[in-house]
Order: structure tokens, then sequence, then C-alpha cells
């Protein structure tokens, strides 16, 4: 894929993973918008990432709902007439064991992790069969690894891997690319965690943004469906 002009909409935005995607794709030449649950936050990030308008745009949805996704695909539309690249990123985590944890938090997780890429998946699907795009998840490494206090993170990104190479075997006949990216420790903001010096050794948002970069210039003819990334070598305490 040739990148300069192409369009991405990356959920989840505004800091972490989906801003530090967001930076690469725009040093490529890419269009790029994202969102976030509250429009403040999203115009906010949209102009740290570039003064030009014609290049960024911050949209407010929430992923828990389809309506809000739906509408963010339009504003896309409106705005640059098509989309070529979805980033299903937004993502949240709550750590418990089984018998602690809280029901709400479960719920939380199901509706923004799971039901989430599905209803950013059901709101681009269309525009993307128009530009034979490509549809991104990022799950997790918690997505085939399971630990304890994590029954419902482990849940919803084991959910996500499998959602993402199913949806992937249905959307090939459409030429449309779809992968999951199963990232370990990240310095990000994930889990209430404050990026910091001590951060160094983990993978930077940016080397998650050269990844979907190499993704996006691969030949077309040939998919890395299910990609699992983690630091070179573990923190040293």
């Amino acid at each position: 894929m040739d990148l300069k002009g192409k369009v991405a909409y990356i959920t989840g935005g505004t800091k972490g993973i989906g801003y530090g995607i967001a930076e690469v794709l725009l040093k490529h030449g890419m269009k790029v918008a994202i969102s976030g649950r509250k429009l403040e936050d999203a115009e906010k990030s949209a102009s740290s990432l570039s003064s030009s308008p014609d290049e960024v745009l911050g949209i407010s949805s929430d992923v828990t709902k389809l309506s809000d996704e739906r509408n963010a695909i339009e504003g896309i539309l409106d705005k640059w007439g098509h989309v070529d690249v979805i980033l299903a990123n937004a993502g949240v985590g709550h750590f418990a064991p089984i018998d602690e944890l809280e029901d709400d938090k479960w719920q939380q997780m199901i509706n923004t992790n799971l039901n989430g890429v599905y209803h950013t998946l059901k709101a681009s699907v269309e525009a993307l069969k128009q530009s034979k795009g490509y549809y991104i998840t990022l799950a997790s490494l918690a997505g085939t690894n399971f630990f304890p206090t994590a029954a419902g993170y482990n849940a919803t990104k084991f959910g996500v891997v499998g959602f993402t190479q199913a949806a992937m075997l249905d959307l090939r006949p459409y030429d449309i690319k779809v992968s999951t990216i199963m990232p370990g420790s990240v310095a990000s903001h994930f889990n209430n965690n404050t990026p910091s010096d001590s951060d160094a050794w983990k993978i930077q948002p940016e080397d998650i943004g050269g990844l979907v970069v190499d993704l996006l210039k691969m030949h077309p003819r040939t998919l890395p469906s299910k990609i699992e990334v983690r630091p070179t070598r573990p923190d040293k305490k």
C-alpha cells in the first residue's frame, strides 16, 4: 500500500499506543482520525499531532456504542471521502482474582475490549470494501497467555484474537486485509501507568506504529494475520 494520502482511523488514539501509531502514520504522509470518549481530549491530542486540520481529525466516540462508531466513520468520510486503515485500539484492563472482580469492571472490559472491536468493524466494513483496506485490532499477549488476576482481561483479549482471525477469513474475498497485533509490555498509560524512564526496556508506542507501517507496506499477496511482539529483554530488577 502506498501510504501517502491514505486515511486511517484509530480508536482510543488520544494517548499511549494509539497516539504513538498516529504519530508514525502522519510521518509517512497519511491522514489520521483519532477518537476518544471526550471530544475535548480528542481535539487536544489531534492539535498536538499536527497543526494542519487537513492531516488530522479528533472525534468523540465511545466504542461500546455502535451508533458512535457509525457516526465516527461518517465524519471521516465526510471529511476525506474514504477510509483505508482501521486500528481498533481502544481498551481497558481491570485486574483482580475472579472471586474479587467486580461485575461492573467485568462488563466494562467486555463492552470496550470485545464489543468495541466488533462495533468498529461493523461501522467501517462497507467503507473498507470500497477502499480494499486494512482492519487491525490491538489485542495483547494476554490473548494467548493466561495469568492470575486476569480472568476478565484474558477473556476479552482471547476473544479479540478469535474474532479478528475469523473476520479475516470472512473479509479476504473482498480484498480486505485483517490482522491482530498482540503486544507484551508497552510503555503506555494502560492500567494507570505513567510512562517514565523506568519503562525504557518496554516496547514503545512508536515501535507499534512502525510495525503497523510494515504491515501496510507489505506486498498485498502476503498477510501476517496474527503478530506477537514483546520486549527483547525483560526488565532487570
